[in-house]
C-alpha cells in the first residue's frame, strides 16, 4: 500500500467515525427521534442489500432476481438462533450475523453452481424461481413458524450495531473489487470469452461473487430480523427482489457509491412524502421514471467517489512551464 492510498483510507475512516459521532450526538440531544432512528436502521439494511446485489449484477454482470430469498434465509437463521439461546445480547447478535451469512452463503453456492452456467434472461428466471422456492419452503416448515411466521425476536440490532455492520459489509465489497479477484470478476462482466481465454477460472469467480453477495444479503436479513422482531415469509417475495434491484439500477450498476446514495434516497423519499397520502407513490414512481429517462446509467453510472482524487492531484498536469523546462534540461 503506497502513502497516498494509506492517507486516503485514513481520511475515509476518520469521516466514517465523525459521521457516527455526529449521528450519536444528534440522537442524544433529541434531534433524531425514535422514528427517524428506525429509518436510519432501514437505510443501513438497504445499503447492505444494494451493495451486495451490485456485486452480482453490476460487477459480475449476472442478472439475479432471487436476493429476497437469501435475505429470508439469513433472517430466519438468525431469528431461530436467537430464540434458541440466551446469552449476552451483543455476543448473540454477532453470532447470529455470522450464522446468517454462512447459511445464506451456502445456499448461494448450492443455487449458484447450476444457475451460473446459464446466462442472461434465463439466469434471471432461474434465480427468481429459486427465490420463490426458498420462500415456499420457509412457509411450510414448523421450525420457521410456517405461514404464521416468527415473532418475539429479540431487538438486538441498535443503531451502533447496524451502522458498523453496514460499514463492514461495504468495506468487504470494496476490498474484494479492488483485489485481483475483483479484477477477475470485472473482466468476466466485460468479456466472458476473453476472460476464459486469458486463463481466468470463470466458474470459480462467478460462484465466489454470487456466494459473497448471498452471504452479505444474509447479514442484511439478520439485521432485519432483529430490527422488526417479526418475520413472515410473504415479505421476502419477488417484489422485494425487484425493490433491491431498483436501488442498484438507480445508483448505477458497478458503483458502490451509487448503491449507497440510492439506498439512502429510496428509503427516505417515500417516508418524506407520507404527507401526500395516496399520491406519494405516484410522485415516487414519476421521480424514478424521470431519473431513468435523464440518467439511464443511474446516478453515478460506474463512477466511484474517491477522496484520493480530490486530495492528490496529478502533479504533471499542474507543473509550471519553467519546471518542465528544468526537467528537460536535466535529461
Amino acid at each position: 500500500m503506497d502513502k497516498k492510498t494509506a492517507i486516503s483510507y485514513g481520511i475515509n475512516f476518520a469521516l466514517i467515525v465523525l459521521l457516527f459521532a455526529l449521528l450519536q450526538f444528534l440522537n442524544s440531544i433529541g434531534i433524531i427521534d425514535s422514528y427517524f432512528q428506525r429509518i436510519l436502521l432501514v437505510v443501513g439494511v438497504n445499503i447492505i442489500l444494494a451493495v451486495s446485489l451490485n456485486l452480482t449484477v453490476g460487477f459480475l454482470g449476472q442478472l439475479a432476481l432471487g436476493h429476497a430469498g437469501f435475505m429470508a434465509v439469513g433472517a430466519y437463521a438468525a431469528a431461530i438462533f436467537t430464540k434458541s439461546v440466551k446469552m449476552d445480547s451483543n455476543l448473540e447478535l454477532i453470532i447470529s450475523i455470522i450464522i446468517a451469512a454462512l447459511f445464506a452463503g451456502i445456499v448461494g453456492i448450492i443455487i449458484g453452481v447450476p444457475a451460473l452456467r446459464i446466462k442472461g434472461d434465463y439466469l434471471a428466471i432461474i434465480t427468481l424461481g429459486f427465490g420463490e422456492i426458498i420462500r415456499v419452503i420457509i412457509n411450510n416448515l414448523s421450525i420457521t413458524g410456517g405461514s404464521r411466521g416468527l415473532s418475539g425476536i429479540e431487538a438486538h440490532a441498535k443503531f451502533p450495531h447496524v451502522y458498523w455492520v453496514t460499514v463492514l459489509c461495504v468495506v468487504i465489497v470494496v476490498l474484494l473489487i479492488r483485489s485481483r479477484h475483483g479484477r477477475a470478476i470485472i473482466s468476466i462482466r466485460e468479456d466472458e470469452i476473453a476472460a476464459e481465454m486469458a486463463g481466468i477460472p470463470i466458474t470459480y469467480y462467478k460462484i465466489l461473487g454470487f456466494a459473497t453477495s448471498a452471504a452479505l444479503t444474509g447479514v442484511a436479513g439478520s439485521l432485519y430480523a432483529h430490527i422488526n422482531r417479526v418475520l413472515n415469509a410473504e415479505k421476502f417475495n419477488f417484489e422485494y427482489s425487484i425493490d433491491i434491484l431498483v436501488i442498484v439500477v438507480l445508483g448505477g450498476m458497478g458503483s458502490v457509491t451509487g448503491s449507497i446514495i440510492a439506498a439512502i434516497v429510496l428509503t427516505i423519499l417515500p417516508e418524506s412524502l407520507k404527507f401526500l397520502d395516496e399520491y406519494r407513490m405516484l410522485i415516487y414512481s414519476i421521480a424514478l421514471i424521470l431519473m431513468m429517462i435523464f440518467r439511464p446509467s443511474g446516478l453515478f453510472g460506474k463512477y466511484e467517489f474517491s477522496l484520493s482524487k480530490l486530495i492528490f492531484k496529478d502533479k504533471s498536469k499542474k507543473a509550471k512551464p519553467e519546471e518542465l523546462e528544468d526537467k528537460e534540461a536535466a535529461r
